[in-house]
């Protein structure tokens, strides 16, 4: 029974291809997909899925449900479509869309005979803000068996880990005053940043070798014959684990403290975007995909890559097993976030991405649902994670 998926995606690959290649030409920033997001629910409603829109009041954000009447896991597929400023989709977020819709759209032509049930969930702003974590935090996936998102890539990887992030904003307000006439009158909040900076790259030295922090200055005073009374710095800190992380967080969050104590000013901590955990890969899961995109397309399937980036995925690792993997888009050295990738995406190889992609994701969903064994031992390995 499992072939006919392969018969139910070729009745829906054209108007798949179509919907990718719609979503490249109209790119929508995070938080701002509202066309993309009425493309792919349009087109889940008419497949008989219930949808509903603005969840964890985010308005681009969906759940699209398709149960049947019989037992089974339910099975989740992740949606992005958020694209990149002044790139468009040049992290293949119109592939991402589209694979999990197909793949959510064949395996519900078969659960009513198999059983199971079959999620789509949309997932605005992975890019920036990402939905995924008030997802995770909110019970989205309590009614969740697997969750699982396919990623475009220069070659095809298994999933593998990402680094936890915390993005945090250090805010410094001083007092303005005339530079050259006055200046012992002022407090300077661009020198707070500054040092801040410099006790940073002090500490260095002492981190392990996964942890990662970069930052800018987003605001740094407005004249130079004015002394700076508000200075603004922004970081991303990652680590291979949220335990490392934190700790690391509460160090750079000391040396900020030490760096208005230096300078008089006033220090505010914030965090400018969602925190991302650590990606936890579930291997069972993992294998069970990597086989099928094997049989689905004709590129290798490459182990898992060392990862200095974070997803919000990784924060639904944790409450649900998942994965994360590649599929080719036939390049070598392809690089992501660019113009590049995002043309990529809408050639014969980006189409052949999307179209073997949806076929592998639905072919795991529909032995997960079969193979009662392979759901235990995936059930298993997540419980054993956790601990």
């Amino acid at each position: 029974m499992k072939e006919q998926l392969q018969v139910e995606l070729n009745k829906t690959k054209q108007k798949l291809i179509e919907m990718s290649d719609h979503l490249y030409h109209n790119p929508e920033l995070g938080d701002q997909e509202y066309q993309s997001m009425k493309l792919l629910t349009d087109y889940l409603l008419k497949h008989h899925f219930q949808v509903e829109k603005g969840i964890v009041n985010r308005p681009t954000a969906f759940k699209a449900e398709y149960r049947s009447e019989k037992p089974g896991p339910t099975i989740a597929y992740l949606a992005e479509y958020d694209a990149l400023p002044g790139v468009g989709h040049g992290c293949g977020h119109n592939l991402i869309g589209t694979m999990s819709v197909g793949a959510g759209v064949i395996l519900s032509k078969l659960v009513d005979e198999i059983g199971g049930n079959v999620v789509v969930l949309g997932t605005p702003a992975e890019e920036t803000n990402g939905a995924k974590v008030p997802m995770s935090e909110q019970g989205v996936f309590d009614d969740v068996d697997v969750a699982m998102i396919l990623h475009p890539g220069d070659a095809s990887y298994e999933s593998g880990d990402s680094l936890a992030m915390d993005a945090v904003q250090f805010a410094y307000t001083g007092r303005s005053s005339h530079a050259a006439a006055s200046p012992e009158k002022g407090i300077n909040a661009l020198d707070s940043v500054i040092q801040l900076f410099n006790g940073i790259n002090a500490m260095r030295e002492h981190l392990a070798d996964d942890v990662r922090i970069h930052g800018v200055i987003s605001d740094g005073g407005k004249a130079a014959n004015v002394v700076p009374d508000y200075a603004v710095a922004q970081f991303y800190i990652r680590a291979k684990e949220r335990s490392v992380l934190d700790g690391v967080v509460e160090k750079v969050e000391n040396i900020a403290k030490g760096a208005a104590l230096m300078t008089g000013a006033i220090l505010d901590i914030s965090n400018y975007e969602l925190s991302y955990d650590n990606m936890v890969t579930n291997d069972a899961l993992s294998q069970s995909f990597t086989q099928n995109l094997k049989e689905s397309s004709n590129h290798d399937v490459l182990p898992a890559k060392q990862s200095y980036g974070s997803i919000d995925m990784g924060n639904v690792s944790h409450v649900v097993p998942a994965i994360h993997p590649y599929i080719s888009l036939n390049e070598p050295g392809l690089v992501a976030h660019t113009k590049e990738f995002a043309e990529k995406t809408i050639t014969m190889d980006g189409h052949q991405a999307l179209i073997q992609g949806a076929l592998a994701l639905a072919s795991t969903g529909y032995d997960i649902i079969v193979d009662t064994e392979l759901m235990d031992a995936i059930a298993m390995e997540f419980n054993k994670k956790q601990k």
